[in-house]
């Protein structure tokens, strides 16, 4: 299973450290309120039951003492019942009330059977209620039942509020470890961005150290790691600029001789014949490694952009090669003309149907689109197409995929595909390369949208 980011984490602990903490604070407050209020109203309650404890016993300290009159004289209002206990029978106002009498908890009848006052929490007909049992004599007493439905209501929508608050501080502390990952990130953000500009090839990124000042020290070292790496860039892009350079005017030669050779071929033995051959394309495949490496080296420049009509372009790269331009088409409602660096993307164009004609059994169409995100550039061939495992080492220089033998021969500099990356790389764009529809490869070339 994967493992959650780290902005995730961030605010998962937010949330899990908020409910927990006002849980806690939730549930001490509701046990305090509760104490509180069920001790307030024992007081209460135990105030009126001495009184009419006081009533009741003076009623029946009479000559001819009758029972149920003096229950009728108490004042229990609604919620409270009253039983008198005399001679062991159980007196009460009502039917109703009389079936009390097998609510009373033992304990209280047994404290008062003591001559002890008692007083019991108990739920009759799961109804929160108090009982109290006050002995009057050896063979009378006063119980009463208080019932505490409104308190228990109330003690209810107490724990809902609680509740609700509890998930609104979760709530909130998930909000607020969002906006602390957000702002923890930020800076971590910034390296990444700069971190992926540098990969794509923009070695003027740089860090703030005075953004952030606890990252102030990260930020030094990365820019002094990309200084470095930058220097070290510049120092191998001169070493093959020079080389290059240096190779030139030799090769000048070479090639000179070599034409010589090539065109009195007709006039040597066979076997002299075919070394001269081997000397002539080789001396050719040469210059165009030389070349190569000469554009590779003063590739990483900014794109030198302008209006280009690629549609035309590309139906004259095709032109050049002997290839029909009808193979060049546009999507509807896509312009041809791009605003791009035109040196550059005729080399891409080139670059990439020599590739398709030298190894991907001819080019097959070479198609413009445009879409609201980016511009579309796609050269398909009907080749073996290109292995997942090579799709992005294909780009690399000197690199020759796997499948290389599949598409055809080994000829050519190894360079063509990395001077395409190079290049889209120039105009912030990108290149990957699919399998088309239908079989064969397809290169596919995406640039930002046109700027207005």
């Amino acid at each position: 299973m994967k493992r959650p980011g780290l902005r995730a984490r961030v605010t998962a602990g937010f949330a899990v450290g908020a409910l927990l903490v006002s849980a806690a604070m939730a549930l001490l407050s509701y046990q305090i309120t509760e104490r509180y209020l069920l001790d307030e109203r024992e007081r209460t309650a135990k105030r009126a039951v001495l009184f009419d404890a006081r009533i009741v016993a003076a009623g029946l300290d009479t000559d001819n003492p009758e029972v149920l009159p003096v229950l009728r004289s108490l004042d229990t209002g609604a919620n409270r019942r009253a039983l008198i206990w005399r001679d062991g029978d159980f007196y009460s106002r009502t039917v109703v009330d009389s079936d009390l009498t097998d609510s009373l908890p033992q304990s209280v009848v047994d404290l008062v059977g003591e001559g002890k006052p008692g007083v019991q929490r108990v739920r009759i007909g799961g109804r929160a209620a108090m009982v109290f049992g006050i002995p009057l004599g050896d063979s009378t007493a006063l119980y009463e039942v208080d019932y505490m439905s409104e308190l228990d209501s109330n003690l209810k929508i107490l724990g809902l509020v609680l509740t609700l608050v509890a998930a609104g501080t979760a709530a909130a502390g998930a909000l607020l470890g969002m906006y602390a990952s957000r702002r923890v990130m930020r800076p971590l953000s910034t390296v990444a961005d700069a971190a992926r500009d540098i990969a794509g090839g923009r070695l003027g990124a740089r860090l703030d150290p005075a953004t952030e000042p606890d990252l102030a020290r990260l930020a030094t070292s990365f820019n002094h790691m990309v200084d470095q790496l930058s220097a070290r860039m510049e120092r191998d892009r001169r070493f093959a600029a020079d080389v290059s350079h240096e190779l030139r005017s030799p090769l000048q030669t070479l090639a000179a001789a070599a034409s010589v050779l090539d065109r009195r071929r007709d006039q040597l033995d066979q076997r002299t014949a075919t070394a001269a051959g081997l000397v002539v394309e080789e001396v050719q495949r040469f210059q165009e490694l030389v070349t190569d490496l000469l554009e590779l080296a003063r590739s990483d420049q900014p794109a030198d952009t302008a209006p280009v009509d690629v549609a035309a372009l590309a139906r004259q790269v095709c032109r050049h090669r002997g290839l029909p331009t009808t193979l060049v088409t546009i999507g509807p409602g896509t312009s041809p003309v791009w605003r791009v660096d035109r040196r550059r993307i005729e080399q891409v164009l080139a670059n990439l149907i020599d590739n398709a004609q030298a190894h991907g059994g001819g080019v097959v169409a070479v198609h413009l689109a445009q879409q609201p995100d980016a511009r579309i550039l796609q050269v398909d061939d009907e080749g073996p197409g290109v292995s997942p495992a090579d799709r992005e080492a294909i780009f690399d220089r000197f690199v020759r995929s796997r499948s290389a033998g599949a598409r055809g021969d080994n000829d050519g500099t190894g360079l063509g595909l990395a001077l395409v990356a190079q290049h889209i790389t120039a105009h912030d764009g990108s290149v990957q390369v699919l399998d088309r529809p239908g079989g064969g490869a397809r290169f596919r070339i995406e640039l930002p949208p046109e700027q207005p």
